[in-house]
Protein backbone atom coordinates (compact mmCIF):
# COMPACT_ATOMS: atom_id res chain seq x y z
CA UNK A 1 0.00 0.00 0.00
CA UNK A 2 2.95 2.72 0.82
CA UNK A 3 4.20 1.87 -2.65
CA UNK A 4 1.07 2.33 -4.19
CA UNK A 5 0.40 5.33 -2.30
CA UNK A 6 3.80 6.77 -3.02
CA UNK A 7 3.83 6.47 -6.69
CA UNK A 8 0.34 8.25 -7.08
CA UNK A 9 0.49 11.18 -5.05
CA UNK A 10 3.89 11.85 -5.72
CA UNK A 11 3.11 13.92 -8.84
CA UNK A 12 0.05 15.74 -6.54
CA UNK A 13 2.74 15.85 -3.77
CA UNK A 14 5.12 18.30 -5.70
CA UNK A 15 2.21 20.06 -7.35
CA UNK A 16 1.46 21.05 -4.23
CA UNK A 17 4.60 21.15 -2.34
CA UNK A 18 6.64 23.13 -5.31
CA UNK A 19 5.01 26.26 -5.99
CA UNK A 20 7.30 26.44 -9.30
CA UNK A 21 5.33 22.84 -9.81
CA UNK A 22 2.56 24.82 -10.44
CA UNK A 23 3.71 27.61 -12.47
CA UNK A 24 4.88 25.15 -14.72
CA UNK A 25 1.32 23.26 -15.16
CA UNK A 26 0.25 26.83 -15.59
CA UNK A 27 2.60 27.94 -18.42
CA UNK A 28 2.15 24.63 -19.91
CA UNK A 29 -1.94 25.15 -20.44
CA UNK A 30 -0.83 28.82 -21.27
CA UNK A 31 1.48 28.61 -23.98
CA UNK A 32 1.84 24.77 -24.55
CA UNK A 33 -0.58 24.05 -27.24
CA UNK A 34 1.06 27.74 -28.94
CA UNK A 35 2.50 27.82 -33.00
CA UNK A 36 6.39 26.83 -32.35
CA UNK A 37 8.83 29.54 -33.19
CA UNK A 38 6.86 32.37 -32.41
CA UNK A 39 8.45 35.39 -30.67
CA UNK A 40 6.37 35.99 -27.25
CA UNK A 41 7.17 38.23 -24.15
CA UNK A 42 6.85 36.53 -20.80
CA UNK A 43 6.57 37.32 -17.40
CA UNK A 44 7.49 34.62 -14.93
CA UNK A 45 8.05 34.98 -11.14
CA UNK A 46 10.03 38.33 -10.88
CA UNK A 47 11.10 38.12 -14.25
CA UNK A 48 10.62 39.61 -17.91
CA UNK A 49 11.73 38.10 -21.15
CA UNK A 50 11.21 37.69 -24.16
CA UNK A 51 11.24 34.00 -26.30
CA UNK A 52 11.36 32.56 -29.65
CA UNK A 53 9.39 29.72 -28.65
CA UNK A 54 7.09 29.49 -25.71
CA UNK A 55 7.72 25.06 -25.98
CA UNK A 56 11.08 25.52 -25.24
CA UNK A 57 10.81 28.20 -22.24
CA UNK A 58 8.48 25.26 -20.51
CA UNK A 59 10.97 23.01 -20.55
CA UNK A 60 13.77 24.88 -19.80
CA UNK A 61 11.75 26.51 -16.80
CA UNK A 62 11.11 22.95 -15.67
CA UNK A 63 14.30 21.54 -15.35
CA UNK A 64 15.96 25.21 -14.12
CA UNK A 65 13.43 26.68 -11.58
CA UNK A 66 11.17 23.70 -11.02
CA UNK A 67 13.50 20.61 -11.29
CA UNK A 68 16.64 23.30 -10.09
CA UNK A 69 19.39 21.22 -11.59
CA UNK A 70 21.69 23.78 -11.80
CA UNK A 71 21.66 24.40 -7.87
CA UNK A 72 24.70 23.79 -5.55
CA UNK A 73 26.14 24.92 -3.01
CA UNK A 74 29.02 27.55 -2.22
CA UNK A 75 30.14 29.05 0.65
CA UNK A 76 31.48 32.31 -1.15
CA UNK A 77 29.13 35.86 -2.14
CA UNK A 78 31.00 35.45 -5.93
CA UNK A 79 31.15 32.15 -6.79
CA UNK A 80 32.49 32.00 -10.75
CA UNK A 81 30.36 30.52 -13.20
CA UNK A 82 31.20 29.52 -16.62
CA UNK A 83 27.33 28.97 -18.58
CA UNK A 84 28.23 27.23 -22.09
CA UNK A 85 25.08 27.21 -23.47
CA UNK A 86 23.05 29.95 -21.96
CA UNK A 87 20.44 30.37 -24.67
CA UNK A 88 17.86 32.98 -23.59
CA UNK A 89 19.41 33.51 -20.74
CA UNK A 90 17.19 31.46 -17.94
CA UNK A 91 20.39 29.75 -16.49
CA UNK A 92 21.77 32.79 -15.76
CA UNK A 93 18.72 34.50 -14.10
CA UNK A 94 18.57 31.65 -12.02
CA UNK A 95 22.49 31.59 -10.78
CA UNK A 96 22.14 35.06 -10.11
CA UNK A 97 18.40 34.44 -8.03
CA UNK A 98 20.44 32.22 -5.48
CA UNK A 99 23.94 34.04 -5.62
CA UNK A 100 23.30 37.18 -6.67
CA UNK A 101 26.89 38.22 -6.59
CA UNK A 102 27.96 35.46 -9.01
CA UNK A 103 30.36 36.07 -11.65
CA UNK A 104 28.90 35.00 -15.03
CA UNK A 105 30.76 33.93 -18.25
CA UNK A 106 28.10 32.93 -20.42
CA UNK A 107 28.71 31.62 -24.12
CA UNK A 108 25.80 31.12 -26.46
CA UNK A 109 27.36 30.64 -30.26
CA UNK A 110 23.31 30.86 -32.24
CA UNK A 111 23.86 34.55 -33.19
CA UNK A 112 19.60 35.09 -33.08
CA UNK A 113 19.65 33.31 -29.33
CA UNK A 114 22.55 35.63 -27.85
CA UNK A 115 20.64 38.81 -29.06
CA UNK A 116 17.78 37.15 -26.92
CA UNK A 117 20.35 36.30 -24.21
CA UNK A 118 21.76 40.26 -23.68
CA UNK A 119 18.40 41.07 -24.06
CA UNK A 120 17.00 39.78 -20.89
CA UNK A 121 19.61 40.17 -19.14
CA UNK A 122 19.39 43.87 -19.79
CA UNK A 123 16.01 43.94 -19.09
CA UNK A 124 16.63 42.13 -15.76
CA UNK A 125 18.99 44.63 -14.73
CA UNK A 126 21.48 41.68 -14.68
CA UNK A 127 24.16 43.68 -16.31
CA UNK A 128 27.47 42.37 -14.75
CA UNK A 129 27.07 38.80 -16.75
CA UNK A 130 29.52 38.47 -19.64
CA UNK A 131 28.40 37.24 -22.99
CA UNK A 132 30.61 35.70 -25.22
CA UNK A 133 29.18 35.01 -28.92
CA UNK A 134 31.19 32.25 -28.91
CA UNK A 135 30.82 28.69 -28.95
CA UNK A 136 32.35 26.32 -26.78
CA UNK A 137 35.01 23.91 -28.71
CA UNK A 138 38.33 22.35 -28.46
CA UNK A 139 39.96 24.65 -30.42
CA UNK A 140 39.99 28.85 -31.27
CA UNK A 141 39.11 30.27 -35.10
CA UNK A 142 35.64 29.22 -36.59
CA UNK A 143 33.09 25.99 -36.59
CA UNK A 144 30.01 24.86 -39.03
CA UNK A 145 26.94 25.67 -37.31
CA UNK A 146 23.45 24.43 -37.56
CA UNK A 147 20.54 27.30 -36.12
CA UNK A 148 17.45 25.27 -34.70
CA UNK A 149 15.87 28.76 -33.46
CA UNK A 150 15.52 27.48 -30.14
CA UNK A 151 17.55 25.55 -28.05
CA UNK A 152 18.39 22.63 -30.23
CA UNK A 153 21.17 24.64 -32.38
CA UNK A 154 24.31 22.13 -32.78
CA UNK A 155 27.74 21.57 -34.82
CA UNK A 156 26.19 18.24 -35.30
CA UNK A 157 23.79 18.08 -37.77
CA UNK A 158 24.15 17.72 -41.61
CA UNK A 159 21.99 20.95 -41.97
CA UNK A 160 24.32 23.47 -41.05
CA UNK A 161 23.75 26.83 -42.19
CA UNK A 162 26.51 29.12 -40.96
CA UNK A 163 29.60 29.75 -39.59
CA UNK A 164 30.15 31.08 -36.03
CA UNK A 165 33.45 31.43 -34.04
CA UNK A 166 34.74 29.06 -31.44
CA UNK A 167 36.80 29.43 -28.50
CA UNK A 168 38.88 26.54 -26.90
CA UNK A 169 37.27 25.94 -23.67
CA UNK A 170 40.50 24.67 -21.85
CA UNK A 171 42.30 27.64 -22.50
CA UNK A 172 40.26 30.10 -20.46
CA UNK A 173 39.93 27.31 -17.66
CA UNK A 174 43.43 27.29 -17.54
CA UNK A 175 43.53 31.62 -16.68
CA UNK A 176 41.16 30.78 -14.07
CA UNK A 177 42.46 29.82 -10.19
CA UNK A 178 38.79 28.63 -9.62
CA UNK A 179 35.91 27.49 -10.99
CA UNK A 180 32.44 26.76 -8.74
CA UNK A 181 30.65 25.81 -11.97
CA UNK A 182 30.79 24.95 -15.29
CA UNK A 183 27.65 24.30 -16.92
CA UNK A 184 27.72 22.51 -20.04
CA UNK A 185 24.45 22.02 -22.25
CA UNK A 186 26.08 22.09 -25.94
CA UNK A 187 24.05 20.16 -27.80
CA UNK A 188 26.96 16.75 -28.81
CA UNK A 189 30.28 19.17 -28.60
CA UNK A 190 30.32 18.39 -24.71
CA UNK A 191 32.21 15.23 -25.88
CA UNK A 192 35.10 16.89 -27.51
CA UNK A 193 35.09 19.01 -25.37
CA UNK A 194 35.60 17.54 -21.97
CA UNK A 195 38.05 15.35 -23.52
CA UNK A 196 40.14 18.03 -24.84
CA UNK A 197 39.85 19.38 -21.02
CA UNK A 198 41.51 16.83 -19.62
CA UNK A 199 43.21 17.61 -15.88
CA UNK A 200 42.18 21.30 -16.47
CA UNK A 201 39.22 20.67 -14.64
CA UNK A 202 40.99 20.28 -11.31
CA UNK A 203 39.75 23.89 -11.04
CA UNK A 204 36.48 23.45 -11.04
CA UNK A 205 34.35 22.34 -8.31
CA UNK A 206 30.75 21.09 -9.41
CA UNK A 207 30.19 20.70 -13.40
CA UNK A 208 26.59 19.81 -14.96
CA UNK A 209 26.99 18.39 -18.58
CA UNK A 210 23.91 17.39 -20.48
CA UNK A 211 25.26 14.32 -22.39
CA UNK A 212 24.31 13.78 -26.31
CA UNK A 213 24.42 10.54 -28.04
CA UNK A 214 23.60 11.11 -31.71
CA UNK A 215 22.96 7.90 -33.74
CA UNK A 216 25.43 8.41 -36.47
CA UNK A 217 28.11 9.31 -34.17
CA UNK A 218 30.26 7.22 -31.80
CA UNK A 219 29.15 6.92 -28.63
CA UNK A 220 32.23 8.06 -26.10
CA UNK A 221 30.35 8.48 -22.33
CA UNK A 222 32.95 6.20 -20.85
CA UNK A 223 35.68 8.84 -22.06
CA UNK A 224 34.05 11.69 -21.15
CA UNK A 225 33.05 9.76 -17.34
CA UNK A 226 36.68 8.55 -17.26
CA UNK A 227 37.52 12.24 -17.73
CA UNK A 228 35.45 13.48 -14.88
CA UNK A 229 37.04 10.42 -12.54
CA UNK A 230 41.08 11.70 -13.24
CA UNK A 231 39.52 15.02 -11.92
CA UNK A 232 38.54 13.66 -8.67
CA UNK A 233 34.75 14.08 -9.45
CA UNK A 234 31.82 11.92 -7.86
CA UNK A 235 29.06 12.10 -9.95
CA UNK A 236 25.52 10.88 -10.73
CA UNK A 237 23.46 10.43 -14.07
CA UNK A 238 20.11 10.96 -14.95
CA UNK A 239 18.44 10.06 -17.89
CA UNK A 240 16.56 12.34 -20.00
CA UNK A 241 14.92 9.96 -22.89
CA UNK A 242 13.83 7.36 -21.37
CA UNK A 243 11.53 4.66 -23.35
CA UNK A 244 10.57 1.43 -22.83
CA UNK A 245 12.19 -2.02 -24.26
CA UNK A 246 15.24 -0.05 -25.15
CA UNK A 247 16.36 -3.13 -26.88
CA UNK A 248 13.48 -3.15 -29.15
CA UNK A 249 12.64 0.41 -29.35
CA UNK A 250 16.21 1.50 -30.51
CA UNK A 251 14.59 5.11 -31.89
CA UNK A 252 13.97 8.30 -29.78
CA UNK A 253 10.89 8.85 -31.42
CA UNK A 254 10.44 12.50 -30.02
CA UNK A 255 13.96 12.99 -31.54
CA UNK A 256 15.18 9.96 -34.14
CA UNK A 257 18.53 11.69 -34.20
CA UNK A 258 19.43 10.99 -30.73
CA UNK A 259 19.16 7.81 -29.09
CA UNK A 260 20.44 8.84 -25.61
CA UNK A 261 20.27 11.95 -23.75
CA UNK A 262 21.61 12.02 -19.65
CA UNK A 263 22.08 14.70 -17.05
CA UNK A 264 25.94 14.45 -15.64
CA UNK A 265 26.05 16.09 -12.13
CA UNK A 266 29.46 16.09 -10.64
CA UNK A 267 31.38 17.29 -7.88
CA UNK A 268 34.33 17.35 -5.79
CA UNK A 269 34.29 15.58 -2.05
CA UNK A 270 35.25 18.14 0.29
Amino acid sequence: MKVFLERSFNGFYKFIKNPNERKFVFYSIIYGSKNRYKEKKINFLNYKIRVPDALSFIWQFKEIFVDESYKFESELTEPVIYDCGSNIGLSCIYFKRIFPGAIIKAFEADPKISKYLKENLKTNGLNDVEVIDKAVWKEDGEINFSSEGADASTIFSSKTNLKVKSVRLKNLLEKEERIDMLKMDIEGAENDVILDCGNSLKIVNNIFIEYHSYTNSQQKLSELLNVLEQNNFRYFIRNDSSRNMPLINKTNKSNPAMDLQLNIFGYKPK
